[in-house]
């Protein structure tokens, strides 16, 4: 059964956050809160934790899995990005929104869309997640924490627990998430395209719902 490690939701422990990303490190898929909901998460390297975050969800390829990453500079690395598209970036991170964005040669292949070569990426606002990735040291790949064959993501940690035995190797439990999924963005192509509209408001963006 999957451990659950509790923190502190304004002050996490760094004793106990180690152990979560000791677990990553190791290949294990952990299960995170974030600003917008529960996700799962992996080592964006290792391609054996990738495949099974993909049978987790029941997922494809075509699926776009998401890198968590802790700010901007960091996202630059993974994502070929203009001045332009920089500075609506800048504009609505850290937040809940997913950036689809052309992926750079950082981005192994068998985690970006097989056609189009890009990746969703975003700067998470929330607390733990980014003591998380501070202590993991670089981005997590990450996908919606949402059974297969639902709609709605999971919010309880214990629930989450006994869903995924023998599947998720942690769950970190720093309380309850907003449970609205991220505002989705296009910027690969001239303008920006609204993909989906959640708990990012699209006008901070210069966008019509």
């Amino acid at each position: 059964m999957a451990r659950v490690i509790e923190v502190h939701p304004e002050n996490p422990q760094a004793r106990l956050l180690k152990q979560a990303a000791d677990v990553l490190h190791g290949g294990g898929i952990a299960a995170v809160p974030t600003d917008s909901s529960y996700a799962f998460v992996c080592h964006l390297d290792d391609k054996a934790a990738a495949e099974k975050l993909r049978r987790i969800r029941e997922v494809d390829d075509k699926h776009h899995l998401t890198l968590l990453c802790r700010d901007l500079s960091e996202l630059a690395s993974y994502a070929r990005v203009d001045n332009k598209q920089y500075r609506l970036l800048k504009h609505a991170t850290p937040g809940p929104y997913t950036f689809l964005l052309e992926a750079t040669k950082e981005v192994p292949r068998r985690v970006s869309h097989p056609s189009r070569r890009t990746i969703g990426l975003r700067v998470p606002e929330h607390r733990m997640l980014q003591d998380l990735l501070d202590v993991f040291g670089q981005p997590l790949l990450s996908t919606t924490l949402i059974p297969p064959g639902e709609t709605e993501p999971l919010n309880d940690p214990d629930e989450i627990r006994e869903r995924f035995r023998g599947q998720v190797e942690v769950v970190v439990d720093a309380g309850a998430c907003p449970m609205e999924p991220t505002t989705v963005v296009d910027l690969t192509g001239d303008e920006p395209v609204l993909v989906r509209l959640g708990r990012g408001d699209p006008a901070k963006l210069g966008l019509s719902a």
